[in-house]
């Protein structure tokens, strides 16, 4: 429902902040590590994930736009809430979480206040390979002036194809063809090939 929120940091403490957006406040749950990216800001841009319940509409904020993707892959687990997820990015950074779910590190992530030997097993199990698939880089926020060829990669990545794949399929694609293919001319072809 929304993308980002853009404004004035009217409150912040370490769990949530006011975000004043064009006169309107915004009370956006934070984790840490995105209080660690912002407390010397007076202007700043959240990327939101906006979670419904029974009793609560919350908004959760964060300074990057890959710990908010982590946030939702961890929301996406049997038994991780909301809160949850954001004590999980509270506890240790976005990189090293994701480093610890790839390499089923169940100590790594059993360190969390609240994940016991079992939620850090069924973390591991239902992530590791979506993060595995995604590639390494999964939590860098993408560059805003991409080659041609990566951003066809970053659009087979986001379809659900092997990023490994994928490069190759683009790979040979521009070795056996000298022909300048625009965006949608190279991933049709790749999507052919893959």
């Amino acid at each position: 429902m929304y993308e980002y929120l853009n404004g004035k940091l009217a409150y912040k403490c370490p769990t949530y902040v006011v975000l004043d957006v064009n006169g309107v406040g915004y009370h956006v749950n934070i984790s840490l590590y995105t209080f660690g990216k912002i407390k010397d800001c007076e202007q700043c841009k959240l990327y939101v994930s906006f979670q419904v319940k029974e009793d609560a509409h919350s908004l959760y904020g964060f300074a990057e736009e890959g710990e908010r993707r982590l946030f939702n892959h961890l929301l996406s687990v049997s038994g991780i809430g909301a809160s949850t997820g954001r004590i999980i990015l509270s506890s240790i950074t976005p990189t090293e979480i994701q480093s610890a779910i790839v390499h089923g590190d169940v100590k790594q992530i059993q360190r969390i206040k609240g994940i016991g030997p079992k939620s850090a097993q069924r973390i591991i199990l239902e992530l590791q390979d979506k993060l595995k698939k995604e590639g390494a880089d999964t939590l860098i926020s993408v560059p805003q002036h991409q080659s041609v060829p990566e951003e066809a990669l970053t659009a087979l990545v986001m379809l659900g194809f092997n990023k490994v794949q994928a490069e190759k399929a683009l790979t040979e694609i521009q070795k056996n063809d000298a022909a300048q293919f625009t965006v949608e001319e190279l991933i049709k072809e790749a999507l052919r090939r893959l």
